[in-house]
């Protein structure tokens, strides 16, 4: 099948944005570059790569695998000439399922651990552009803010040494574009795809819709629905569940912004 590629226009944006993120820039990435793929990173020494292979596997709504890496890689095939150590906005580094740090600059990472294996998730981020172009607000790149998170009481399927549970990220829709942003969403099973839950929170056993375990407080009007997706967090619930002893993730809401258009992935 012929890939699409990316506009001179959107491969622009996106190598902009990794080089100002290379550079210190620390901002989420919904809404850049504009219709092409972002993802999320999940990278851990190499006798830990087949657990999280196997729990992607496993769970592949919450964990759409994009590109697993060589060990000891750090270009990524969707955007030539990147390095994961230095272009995504913040990353976290996890001790024994403990956070120790949320560097800009990962490359210690691979000075400690040569071998690690690196996993790009797919990332709803992508999927925001097809719902912008619709006429579907939204809401936190309108105010600037975070993509709220929420750890759920929904159990994935444990693989190897990991277990946790699905955390989801959540999008206010008007009532009258639920369906529409269902069907925009549905179509793009690699980053996420549909919702798994419309409404009321506590369906996810989420208690206060205003104080999400990661990202920013949502902004929810008069006649807003809450939507939630899977989101590529999940695998961090694991490592906080399972503690492995090192791993190392993009910090939530920061994304790799890569050079493959959305449309490849569409169904």
């Amino acid at each position: 099948m012929t890939r699409i590629q990316a506009t001179p226009v959107q491969l622009r944006e996106a190598r902009e944005a990794r080089s100002v993120y290379r550079a210190g820039l620390v901002t989420p990435t919904s809404g850049v570059a504009h219709g092409l793929v972002q993802a999320n990173l999940i990278a851990v020494p190499a006798d830990w790569a087949y657990d999280v292979l196997l729990y992607a596997q496993r769970n592949p709504q919450a964990c759409p695998v994009l590109e697993v890496l060589d060990a000891g890689a750090t270009e990524s095939l969707l955007a030539p000439g990147s390095d994961l150590r230095f272009d995504i906005p913040q990353y976290r580094v996890w001790r024994d399922g403990v956070l120790v740090g949320e560097p800009t600059d990962a490359s210690a990472a691979w000075q400690e651990h040569p071998d690690l294996v690196s996993f790009l998730i797919g990332c709803s981020f992508t999927f925001e552009a097809g719902l912008v172009d619709a006429g579907i607000e939204i809401r936190h790149q309108t105010l600037g803010r975070n993509v709220p998170m929420y750890r759920t009481n929904r159990a994935c399927a444990p693989a190897g040494r990991l277990s946790g549970e699905l955390v989801v990220s959540m999008r206010p829709i008007p009532g009258d574009r639920v369906a529409e942003a269902v069907q925009i969403s549905g179509r793009y099973p690699a980053v996420h795809g549909a919702p798994v839950h419309i409404g009321d929170p506590a369906g996810l056993g989420i208690e206060d819709i205003q104080a999400p375990e990661f990202g920013d407080a949502p902004e929810i009007r008069a006649g807003d629905v809450p939507v939630f997706w899977a989101c590529g967090v999940t695998p961090q619930a694991a490592i906080m569940a399972s503690k492995p002893p090192f791993a190392l993730t993009h910090a939530p809401g920061y994304m790799f912004v890569t050079d493959v258009p959305d449309a490849n992935y569409l169904v």
